[in-house]
């Protein structure tokens, strides 16, 4: 049976964030370490990665986005980090300080109702953030832990959070190909003049 490699996230799209995403990669590719880096407009706030599932489940997570309550709201996008850590880099990410919350509350409303859905729990737990790259070997490694250092209070500008979206994810040797499969918005109220 197919199954579909697919992940629930905040896609960015303001263009202003997306020009300062691919400035820093640039400036990370600089140091000449071997990275593999996400493309622009693939950089997206991960909330869960759900692997491979049935096609028979998108209906059923996409009920337990739409009963996840949150208003839009802003995240500030900030700094450059890694995981695990400096002296070990294997992923790159831009850092969410304002927002940081409202993602949390999202995360912990949709984790019990993946549960029920057969999902195990998410080892790693939830960090918000935005993957910008990933560490193929450990070629420059000082002048990329160095270069990151330097760009840890980075600004990359705000973001507006307001469509949860089920996403597709297919393998190619290009990089990923990521395909709205559902989506949950949330839009601002305008108050009347």
């Amino acid at each position: 049976m197919e199954t579909i490699r697919s992940f629930i996230a905040f896609d960015i799209q303001e263009d202003a964030v997306l020009r300062n995403l691919s400035s820093v990669q640039t400036q990370l590719a600089e140091t000449g370490a071997s990275l593999r880096f996400v493309k622009p407009e693939n950089i997206h706030i991960t909330l869960r990665f759900l692997g491979n599932i049935s096609p028979g489940l998108v209906d059923e997570i996409h009920t337990a986005m739409q009963m996840t309550e949150f208003s839009p709201f802003d995240a500030q996008i900030k700094g450059v980090g890694v995981f695990p850590n400096l002296r070990r880099i294997s992923v790159v990410w831009a850092g969410i300080r304002e927002g940081a919350n409202e993602l949390r509350g999202i995360f912990h409303q949709l984790e019990p109702r993946l549960r029920t859905l057969g999902f195990k729990p998410d080892e790693k737990g939830f960090s918000p953030h935005l993957t910008i790259a990933r560490v193929k070997s450990g070629r420059n490694k000082a002048e990329l832990a160095k270069r990151i250092e330097e760009l840890k209070d980075f600004e990359f500008g705000s973001v507006k959070a307001e469509c949860l979206r089920l996403k597709r994810s297919t393998l190619t040797p290009q990089g990923p190909i990521y395909t709205v499969l559902k989506e949950t918005c949330r839009k601002s109220q305008k108050i009347p003049e």
